[in-house]
């Protein structure tokens, strides 16, 4: 047996080890080519499309009393973004026990509290669905956790352990939290890798056996009809004590080995790695542009857009834009501003200096954010992410600045974010307009529940129904701009990008379709300076916070 998922494993586990394996992926990758590939192509489009952009939303976003959350969020998606957006992406609505759901009981359910499978694959026949491959730990009140503590031989290898007292201070942290934490077990005290919580328990992919349960989920995600599927803290899957345990070979070989499954199985099947770190580092998950994610969280973008309008300058926005590069036509960006956690500084470090991150961070504080912290391995601290609703960051709510001048930023700022190669994700609360929550926040001694706050649907609608509402004038500028970027095919993904300089204070993109027959310039203001600018397709003149999109003849580049 030689094919790529083959080699793989023999390159994770031994030659001796992977034979034994063989017997076991082949049974896999042909049951897997008569179920989830004939789900998969049952969709329709194969290829990523102008036309594709994804809503991010938790599974109890929007509420009503007696109706479960997931109905709710399907029937509210019927009537109002049916033709606005392609996909959604539900965030974890497995069962789960902390971290608002990164905290898994188990891959396999839904949570009785959000609904049914039923309830995902109706929303599932008017969108195209993002479910989270939660892979790097489960939680510590999991059937297979409980199975570990009570000394069950067959659960032993599935959690990092650790004996003794080894030397783990270059192991890089994402949080300001004990990366170990000690179980009691029949057998005495063990020791547990905890990279995110106590209550996340990482498991041990030293382990095949740990492999195949997660390959299982991830052709149940399919059949249940994922078309994406989100590799969520990918990062830190393989352990290597000696090492930082992160972006290690091994785990951008798990990752090519679940692409190579699915190009097998379900090829019309995208991965997206979730990793908030630096920008160089974060690229690498594209592979060779063929082997690895189809789509890459763009980390840095939230914290340059947000640098840009706090500086009223494009110019660094400008330079590393001009630096993206796709590494072939069958990877793109994950292009995002907002999600449910908050603004990572780390992807912003070596692009903005360490200067210009602290007045966004000050500025965080200023607009009524908070600033969460990462441990260092010399045991200091460091800001990790900015925590705030991204109309907030925008716009400081104290201020008093027009709700005009804040709309016009916010839908700005957005328009940079979906003016951009790749594909777009739009975070519920920016969609429809949300402020921060930082009441939610407080209470819940949380600081991410600030831009995390749960809607009632009766109210919701009330708002968005009212023209004259920050809600309904943000959503319309929304609907607009995405019904805009599907009729051109200048904004497909496999087309092509050109940043162009023309001023400091006005980010200008030119796209093009990948016939070269559409093309369609960009251009946004990031000040509140009138500004007159002068490109490809003429002059035109840019109210404070104001864009155009500007569609024209194909020209050759200079």
């Amino acid at each position: 047996m030689i094919t790529a998922p083959a080699e793989l494993l023999a390159s994770l586990y031994g030659e001796k080890v992977a034979r034994s394996l063989f017997p076991r992926l082949e049974d896999f990758l042909t049951r897997g080519r008569t179920t989830a590939l004939a789900r998969s192509q049952s969709s329709g489009r194969t290829t990523l499309t102008e036309q594709d952009s994804l809503l991010i939303t938790y599974a109890d976003q929007v509420r009503e009393p007696g109706v479960t959350p997931l109905r709710t969020l399907g029937t509210f998606a019927e009537r109002h973004l049916v033709g606005v957006v392609s996909g959604i992406h539900i965030l974890p609505f497995y069962p789960w026990t902390s971290d608002d759901g990164f905290s898994v009981k188990d891959f396999f359910a839904v949570d009785p509290a959000y609904g049914t499978w039923d309830d995902v694959q109706r929303i599932g026949e008017n969108f195209d669905l993002m479910f989270d491959a939660v892979f790097n730990h489960l939680s510590a009140q999991s059937e297979w956790f409980i199975r570990f503590l009570a000394d069950d031989p067959a659960c032993q290898d599935f959690f990092v352990t650790v004996e003794g007292d080894p030397d783990l201070s270059l192991v890089i942290r994402p949080r300001a939290l004990p990366l170990l934490t000690e179980f009691a077990t029949p057998s005495g005290p063990r020791k547990v890798w905890t990279t995110f919580s106590a209550d996340q328990v990482d498991l041990n992919f030293r382990n095949p056996e740990v492999l195949f349960v997660t390959l299982a989920a991830l052709q149940f995600y399919v059949n249940q009809g994922a078309r994406f599927i989100r590799l969520d803290a990918i990062a830190f899957l393989w352990k290597e004590i000696g090492t930082s345990c992160l972006h290690l070979r091994q785990t951008h070989q798990v990752v090519q080995f679940l692409r190579s499954v699915l190009a097998e199985v379900a090829p019309a099947v995208c991965l997206i790695t979730e990793t908030n770190v630096p920008h160089a580092d974060n690229l690498s998950y594209f592979g060779d542009g063929t082997n690895e994610a189809q789509l890459v969280y763009n980390f840095a973008l939230p914290p340059l857009v947000l640098h840009s309008f706090a500086t009223g300058s494009a110019a660094q926005l400008t330079h590393w834009a001009k630096t993206l590069r796709l590494p072939s036509d069958q990877a793109t960006f994950f292009n995002f501003l907002a999600s449910h956690d908050g603004i990572g500084v780390n992807p912003a470090r070596g692009i903005l200096s360490d200067s210009e991150i602290d007045n966004l961070i000050a500025r965080t504080v200023a607009h009524g954010g908070f600033i969460s912290y990462k441990h260092l391995p010399d045991g200091s601290k460091t800001p990790y992410e900015m925590n705030i609703n991204f109309f907030d960051a925008l716009s400081n709510p104290a201020r008093g600045e027009s709700l005009e001048l804040q709309i016009s930023r916010s839908l700005c700022a957005h328009a940079i974010q979906l003016a951009l190669i790749g594909v777009p994700g739009i975070y519920f609360h920016s969609l429809f307009g949300s402020r921060s929550d930082r009441a939610g926040a407080e209470i819940s001694g949380i600081p991410r529940r600030i831009n995390r706050e749960k809607l009632e649907l009766e109210r919701l609608e009330t708002e968005l129904a009212d023209l004259p509402s920050v809600r309904a004038r943000v959503f319309d500028g929304f609907r607009a701009l995405l019904k805009t970027r599907a009729a051109h095919t200048a904004f497909s993904p496999a087309g092509s990008q050109r940043v162009l300089e023309l001023n400091d204070y006005v980010f200008v993109v030119e796209r093009t379709s990948p016939n070269g027959q559409d093309r369609v310039v960009c251009f946004h203001n990031v000040s509140e300076r009138e500004v007159s600018v002068s490109g490809p397709t003429g002059s035109c003149r840019l109210p404070g916070y104001g864009f155009r999109w500007i569609p024209g003849p194909s020209i050759t580049p200079a």
